[in-house]
């Protein structure tokens, strides 16, 4: 059978309805469906259910058991790719990088407990929603027959709270890097009213991000309301260039800026596209060897800009389809997978534009930020 990961092969109904004997006859299965608040699952070598608890048919919205015996876990669920390939949960391209997938896969191979974290998208009364558990698999015996515990902690508040603050701390410390820099460069040079002015943009910046953090802590509902203005690209890509200059991360690495016409002149949020192009390339540089270097360009066109960030590495193909996903990311700890999620957001939802990229092997990695030319309103003069 096809498969882009785990097993595709299911039980026999006669195998099926065995095990479903034999675990409701258990009562070690008992006792812990009822004593474990959280949501638990009992599931054969297939990774097929065959008992869930009352607290998972609950938070799952299901009516009786025995509606999701058989199926598996992306499906009880409502993943949004539990269905994407004939054989359904576990056997999608996505499932390869599905922390659930792999603990499953983990525990049913190595015959040990595995735990993951599991990001997940799913669809529940035609509203989609980003979700994320901690996943245990644990592989067991009962009366001869082989099972999986699968228990599932819905931590998605949690995440999300983690993630806010990982951000909000992480363009902290972006602007704060270009504040100190500022700083050494007046010690050194005594630059006077100018760098005056500098600090005090800066600090603007800072009071920006505040605010879009505001934003993100409502998730996909958009309170921001940008402000258009008129702004000259290469001061722009000026500021941008000094902010990471002064960042001690990025140190040893080159930024090659393709010069934009002169003058070129956008109407835009300079905040958010700020913020966006600053993120842009700092995942860039995280991405690349010392000694590597990092390119820019614009590619313009009459109605809009794609803004692009360019550096060697490859994305490995099996991440490409979570790199805008919420919660998804390839670092370790909680508190992660936020930096290209807001972009999309902030591009998307906000400016109305887009962000997309292209990873080969051959032509390494090149994301673009594409904004309409906004309109100034009397609102923003």
């Amino acid at each position: 059978m096809n498969t882009f990961f785990a097993s595709a092969e299911r039980a026999t109904e006669e195998a099926l309805e065995e095990a479903v004997k034999v675990s409701s006859l258990n009562p070690v299965i008992g006792g812990l469906m009822k004593s474990v608040s959280g949501l638990v699952a009992i599931l054969n070598p297939q990774r097929q259910i065959i008992s869930v608890n009352d607290a998972a048919l609950e938070a799952l919205g299901i009516a009786d058991l025995e509606s999701v015996v058989g199926l598996r876990p992306g499906q009880a669920i409502q993943c949004i790719h539990a269905n994407e390939a004939p054989n359904g949960c576990g056997t999608t391209p996505y499932c390869a990088t599905c922390g659930a997938a792999i603990a499953m896969a983990c525990a049913i191979e190595h015959e040990k407990p595995e735990e993951r974290i599991c990001a997940a998208t799913v669809e529940r009364n035609g509203k989609r929603d980003d979700c994320c558990f901690k996943v245990q698999a644990i592989p067991v015996y009962f009366d001869g027959l082989r099972f999986i515990l699968l228990f599932m902690q819905d931590i998605t508040d949690h995440q999300a709270w983690s993630e806010l603050e990982a951000s909000f701390f992480h363009d902290l410390n972006n602007t704060l890097s270009g504040l100190m820099g500022t700083s050494e460069l007046h010690l050194q040079d005594l630059p006077g009213n100018e760098d005056a002015r500098t600090i005090r943009d800066m600090l603007h910046h800072l009071s920006k991000d505040i605010e879009l953090h505001q934003m993100l802590l409502l998730a996909n509902d958009s309170t921001y309301r940008p402000v258009y203005e008129r702004i000259r690209l290469d001061h722009l890509l000026e500021q941008l260039q000094f902010n990471l200059n002064a960042n001690e991360r990025l140190a040893g690495k080159r930024l090659d800026i393709v010069p934009p016409d002169p003058g070129k002149v956008l109407v835009t949020d300079l905040s958010l596209l700020r913020r966006m192009l600053l993120n842009m390339f700092i995942n860039a540089f995280e991405g690349t060897d010392p000694g590597g270097t990092v390119r820019f360009w614009v590619e313009p066109s009459k109605e809009s800009d794609a803004f692009c960030v360019w550096n060697r590495q490859v994305i490995p193909p099996e991440i490409q389809p979570r790199i805008f996903q919420r919660h998804f990311s390839t670092k370790s700890g909680t508190g992660r997978g936020l930096g290209t999620y807001s972009m999309k957001l902030f591009a998307e939802t906000v400016l109305g534009g887009s962000i997309t990229f292209n990873s080969t092997a051959a032509d390494g990695t090149v994301f673009r930020l594409l904004l309409p030319q906004g309109k100034i309103s009397a609102s923003d003069v």
